[in-house]
């Protein structure tokens, strides 16, 4: 099959078959998956073998290309098993494997596979380009510690095809490649099974057994010379900084501008261990937003789209937004999730009438129009939407309660036993 070519490509992230059609029916244009044993996210969700070649096919029917990731330290006993998978990625029709280790990019080559290098290469300098293009790889996801005008001037001096996280979770360790991990909890970060320590709340304590409170840093522009500068010795006593080993999530979407005339060929979406209302509503902002930009309409009404975006964006698992290390260096550390939302189970769907465009629903919590839901399911993907009207028996109702079977309006085809949330502000 012929795929459409797009200036920019969109690459979204999927643990299984509902963010994977959540991905598709918000504007990706890729999507990369993880099988189990072989990737960064172990603790997550991840796609069997056997189930892989569905997956494929669902996102070449819909013109969206797969990608697998094979991005984790493997000893020869792994390898030897890849050995065994590769075959089976090409049969299926997988349109490239991330690998990480040079064992793996060699088997995927040889097995007639394009080979994405990973963000756990540490890919920073033009000369590791020309190794690996050598080696038979067609495209790099840059390290996330280069500048923006570091990957400008690589993506115009290459042969190969440049990739860049444009949003989700930030690492504290270079390019994720941690040990805090598999220190704490032996538990390796670089086999997939980061249980994520650089999460928690910290305090500094010298050997001498002495607490250090550590305060927020606060950043406050200063103009010199006509110069912006940061200075960073300024100091909120009344807010003492505990997340120190937690950066903030990157967010680039009010950069796409930017990040598109760099020359940069796909933006990347992090999030593998995420449900499919996180994967629609991010994919959705940046789909919306690329858009925009190739359509030639940034500037129109720029403030009000982007403020519609980032309120958007923090509806779903956050901790909160920064440019990492695009335009300067990370100076803000984050707390837990920072979403302005939190979605509650209130039913599931029992039948949906397709000639009426509506869905009967089960309720086992109280749920009334105007109110915002998720309905959710392997084939149905993430469907958000407000409740316009209800009926109980052809009759409008303004709210159902629990125990209820209701009926309400609904913009696309949902199907029986897909599970149904309220979104609430926090």
């Amino acid at each position: 099959m012929k795929m459409v070519v797009k200036i920019v490509e969109l690459l979204a992230p999927a643990r299984d078959m509902a963010a994977l059609n959540a991905a598709i029916k918000n504007g990706a244009d890729s999507i990369y998956v993880g099988v189990e044993g072989y990737n960064m996210r172990a603790n997550a969700a991840n796609f069997a073998v056997d189930d892989l070649k569905k997956a494929v096919k669902r996102c070449h029917d819909s013109d969206v290309k797969l990608y697998v990731c094979t991005n984790t330290i493997m000893d020869d006993s792994q390898i030897e098993d890849l050995k065994n998978l590769m075959p089976t990625f090409y049969s299926c029709g997988v349109d490239a494997v991330i690998a990480s280790d040079l064992g793996a990019l060699s088997i995927a080559v040889e097995n007639d596979l394009d080979v994405h290098m990973s963000v756990q290469s540490n890919v920073s300098n033009l000369e590791s380009l020309k190794v690996l293009e050598r080696l038979g790889v067609k495209r790099a996801v840059l390290s996330r510690e280069l500048s923006l005008s570091q990957i400008k001037n690589i993506a115009g001096n290459t042969n190969l095809e440049v990739e860049v996280f444009v949003h989700g979770a930030m690492c504290v360790a270079v390019s994720g490649r941690c040990f805090l991990s598999s220190y704490l909890y032996d538990k390796s970060a670089n086999c997939g099974e980061c249980l994520q320590p650089c999460r928690k709340e910290w305090k500094l304590v010298s050997e001498d057994g002495e607490d250090f409170e550590l305060a927020k840093l606060d950043v406050v522009d200063e103009v010199f010379e006509g110069n912006i500068v940061d200075s960073r010795n300024i100091l909120d006593s009344n807010k003492d900084k505990t997340h120190i080993l937690s950066p903030k999530d990157i967010c680039m979407v009010e950069n796409i501008p930017e990040l598109i005339e760099a020359g940069i060929n796909a933006f990347k979406i992090e999030g593998r261990a995420r449900p499919a209302d996180y994967v629609a509503t991010v994919t959705g902002v940046y789909r919306e937003a690329i858009d925009t930009y190739m359509s030639g309409l940034w500037e129109l009404n720029k403030r009000e789209r982007t403020e519609r975006w980032f309120k958007e964006l923090r509806k779903v698992f956050n901790r909160g937004f920064d440019t990492g290390f695009y335009f300067k260096t990370p100076n803000e550390t984050s707390e837990y999730n920072q979403s302005t939302h939190i979605k509650k189970d209130v039913g599931s769907v029992v039948n949906y009438y397709s000639k009426v465009f509506a869905a009967e629903i089960r309720l086992w919590e109280d749920l009334e129009c105007g109110d915002e839901i998720i309905i959710q399911g392997p084939t149905t993907g993430s469907l958000i939407q407000k409740i316009e009207s209800m009926q109980i028996d052809g009759k409008n109702i303004q709210k159902g309660f629990k125990g209820q079977n209701v009926a309400i309006l609904v913009k696309d085809k949902v199907r029986p036993n897909d599970s149904v949330y309220k979104r609430d502000k926090r």
